[in-house]
């Protein structure tokens, strides 16, 4: 399913209770309306009862007036009211309901008997017989049957009020009451609807997310191998099948990049080796084709130990060249300082008689150990101090001081080691790639000498700094994290 149909899906969801509520509102407004229908009916069959109940004393009401002998009219109008009184009655029985039919009985026994007793008292008034018709009159009309057809017209009125009005109120209530529920299980249907449709939604949306974010994450920190998985067919998937193109291509260009930089490396490294070796080599066979031409000559002896200088100079040059190509092993250990450059310094003691340099070492006997391979520290020390040598052919002091601080404002103290000659300095210009390998300012020099310095220091976790002053001297700094240090010597771990 793509990412559009499913935030359709859940758009879907959203609006599912809304519809729902609707077609419930839709239902009990008809069920209500049904209820309505049947209480207009039910008062629909009181109002025709009332015109029963209206006709029939009207009918009696003629009995009177022809009693009196004052209204002619009133023979006509006691038929024609029993006529009016039977359409109503008709009329009103055919709504009734099966229930109800007792009481309709009642009230046609009550109006056969009135219209007994009305066509007697009519038969005694004509024969002149006034006086005892007004006595049936009175006697069964007014105190037998209008009295009962009174208590019958309250009974039906009674029963018509419960019916219509009690009834539809208990419909309206029993309509109220499914509402309440249908309207609750819309709520936690959609409440439980909406929960389950949104942790899916939510799951098939966040889970590929957060793959394709890792599988970013391990590319964006260099690992190029990283296999980016693309299991879907939707928007997702194709994010993920165009990042691992672009992956792809990623990895494609580091390689062309990686074979880049090797040939440029080795080309750089060929023409340092090649104009290292030409020049020497070049004064080896004029050397040697002066011994060839007079070997008793004394100046041949004199070319002879120029030969064997300018070997000893090739042979270092390749000493140099192989430490700084070939990966050296890493054997780190707790060291002190001291014991480090005191293990060094002997090498030079007659450099340093030779060119008159004065030596001075301040190193405090409280500086913490350090966790260093003593083998790649010493190399160090030898490049930098025959570098400060070298700067200083015509004497001149050497310094080494040592001094406590913290590698990080909140860290352990570390070792910060000074090595300073007061040679020429260097300029300004030439700085930033003395560091760098095969850049030399000497005409003998190799231009590794640093490089390698710089190169071990950092492979045990320090950092190699140098400040200058023209004409002044060159300060090459160590600083060396302590053996307490945690994540000691990172650099080294990978090596």
């Amino acid at each position: 399913m793509t990412f559009q149909r499913k935030l359709l899906l859940g758009f879907s969801l959203m609006a599912l209770p809304a519809l729902l509520v609707g077609v419930e509102a839709i239902r009990s407004n008809a069920l209500e309306r049904r209820a309505l229908e049947a209480l207009g009916e039910s008062l629909g069959r009181t109002r025709s009862y009332a015109d029963v109940e209206n006709a029939m004393f009207d009918q009696t009401e003629a009995i009177w007036r022809h009693l009196t002998g004052l209204d002619p009219e009133a023979r006509k109008e006691w038929r024609l009211s029993g006529e009016v009184v039977d359409y109503w009655f008709d009329r009103w029985t055919t709504e009734l309901r099966p229930d109800e039919l007792e009481l309709a009985n009642g009230v046609r026994e009550v109006q056969r008997q009135i219209r007994v007793v009305g066509d007697s008292v009519i038969a005694l008034s004509d024969s002149g017989r006034r006086e005892e018709g007004y006595r049936i009159a009175r006697q069964e009309l007014k105190l037998r049957l209008l009295p009962t057809l009174a208590q019958l017209n309250r009974e039906i009125y009674r029963k018509a009020r419960e019916f219509s009005v009690q009834q539809a109120f208990a419909r309206v209530e029993a309509i109220v009451n499914n509402e309440r529920r249908v309207l609750l299980g819309i709520v936690l249907l959609a409440l439980f609807g909406g929960l389950a449709g949104a942790w899916l939604i939510t799951r098939s949306l966040a889970r590929p997310i957060q793959e394709l974010r890792s599988a970013m994450a391990l590319v964006g920190a260099g690992d190029l191998d990283q296999p980016i998985a693309v299991r879907r067919q939707d928007e997702i998937g194709d994010l993920a099948r165009a990042f691992a193109d672009m992956t792809e291509q990623l990895r494609q260009t580091q390689a062309k990049l990686v074979q880049s930089e090797k040939l440029a490396s080795i080309g750089e490294m060929s023409a340092a080796v090649a104009h290292g070796l030409r020049n020497p080599l070049a004064s080896l066979r004029a050397a040697a084709q002066f011994v060839l031409k007079r070997p008793e000559s004394p100046a041949s002896r004199e070319q002879l130990s120029a030969i064997i200088d300018e070997v000893d100079r090739l042979d270092r040059r390749i000493t140099h060249l192989l430490a700084f190509s070939r990966p050296a092993p890493f054997h780190p250990v707790r060291e002190g300082v001291t014991q480090l450059v005191e293990e060094v310094l002997p090498a030079f003691t007659q450099l340093l008689e030779h060119r008159k340099v004065e030596l001075r070492v301040d190193l405090p006997a409280d500086l913490p150990e350090i966790r260093v391979d003593p083998v790649q520290l010493e190399q160090s020390l030898v490049e930098i101090v025959s570098n400060a040598l070298d700067a200083m052919p015509n004497g001149g002091r050497l310094a080494i001081t040592g001094r406590r601080e913290p590698m990080t404002p909140e860290g352990p103290d570390g070792v910060v080691l000074d090595v300073a000659d007061t040679g020429g300095g260097i300029p300004d210009h030439v700085l930033p790639q003395v560091t760098k390998p095969f850049f030399t300012t000497r005409a003998d020099g190799t231009g590794l000498g640093l490089a390698i310095a710089k190169r071990y220091v950092e492979q045990n976790g320090g950092r190699l700094e140098l400040t200058t002053r023209p004409g002044d001297g060159t300060t090459v700094r160590i600083r060396l994290p302590s053996a307490e240090a945690p994540g000691m010597t990172p650099a080294a771990s990978s090596a």
